[in-house]
């Protein structure tokens, strides 16, 4: 009698899971509709890249969209393991405003580890979910057309003053038929952060701003950035689900959007103003976050939305 009780809320278990995941698909329903055939740019970076057993998550949800007939574009990060290999290398790094200082030779580090050790492992994880990826650079095809980035900063006089980053860039253009044409191989892209100048110069371009130009270029539908907080928060610490391009601004106007925040929402904005329907901005650590946030009703993060979106 025991074993019967026990075998029968054994089975009153299995099928309240069964029916919680019958309940999920149904949830999921729209959105599947809402966004077959659309396309996604995706920024992959922070602490996630890092942790083997959110990489194989992040590639299964990347092969599980194309599967649904999501056309994912993927521009990834690599910061600390740019970091580790110029350590490696007994090369100094300096950083002025989060941006790192790159000279010559610390741009041929980069674009070897961008574009080869980090580039590949996530084509490689991708096509062991059972996608087709393709891994290139922002030179190639000249996907990515940048110039030498003039930043500005604020002296103690208050008076703006251009630093020399090196071969620091930003994009000028992004050549969109080289999209389309791996879009109509219905292979997924996926983009290091890589620009090419004038003379064929190497510049090193943020993949945060890699990713927006990108997505504002193809006309994306979201733009979504993993990263390592949850989102925005309020003065209370709790989660902004959703902002105007308008209410974000004010964020950052009355100090609720500060630090390494703000750069990331400017490329939301950017994003939205030439046209991509909504950028989010969400923890990519999250186990399954892009799931989360495209396939649920509450999302994952942080979205803004285009004006009239």
């Amino acid at each position: 009698m025991a074993d019967s009780t026990k075998n029968e809320s054994r089975n009153i278990s299995e099928i309240k899971s069964l029916l919680r995941t019958a309940e999920t698909l149904t949830e999921a329903l729209p959105y599947l509709q809402e966004f077959g055939g659309k396309t996604f740019v995706i920024k992959y970076g922070g602490h996630a890249m890092g942790d083997d057993k959110l990489a194989a998550q992040f590639a299964q949800d990347i092969v599980l969209l194309k599967q649904v007939g999501i056309n994912p574009v993927i521009v990834h990060g690599g910061g600390p393991q740019i970091g580790a290999m110029l350590k490696q290398m007994k090369i100094e790094s300096e950083f002025i405003d989060g941006l790192r200082v790159t000279d010559q030779r610390t741009v041929e580090i980069v674009e070897m580890v961008l574009a080869g050790s980090i580039n590949k492992e996530v084509v490689t994880a991708i096509n062991d979910a059972g996608g087709t990826a393709v891994g290139i650079s922002g030179k190639d095809g000249n996907l990515i057309q940048a110039r030498k980035l003039k930043h500005k900063r604020k002296t103690d006089s208050r008076i703006e003053k251009v630093v020399d980053l090196g071969f620091v860039g930003e994009p000028m253009e992004v050549n969109t038929k080289v999209l389309d044409t791996l879009a109509g191989s219905h292979m997924i892209p996926v983009i290091a952060p890589l620009g090419i100048g004038e003379k064929g110069t190497t510049y090193n371009i943020n993949a945060d701003t890699a990713a927006g130009a990108i997505a504002g270029a193809i006309g994306a539908t979201r733009l979504l950035m993993l990263t390592d907080v949850a989102g925005v928060l309020d003065k209370n610490d709790k989660l902004i689900t959703n902002a105007s391009p308008r209410q974000a601004q004010s964020l950052i106007k009355n100090g609720t959007i500060s630090g390494g925040m703000i750069p990331k929402i400017e490329t939301c904005l950017n994003a939205v103003k030439q046209g991509v329907d909504a950028a989010v901005i969400m923890d990519g650590r999250v186990p399954h976050a892009l799931l989360l946030e495209i396939f649920t009703e509450h999302g994952a993060g942080t979205m803004i939305r285009g004006t009239g979106k």
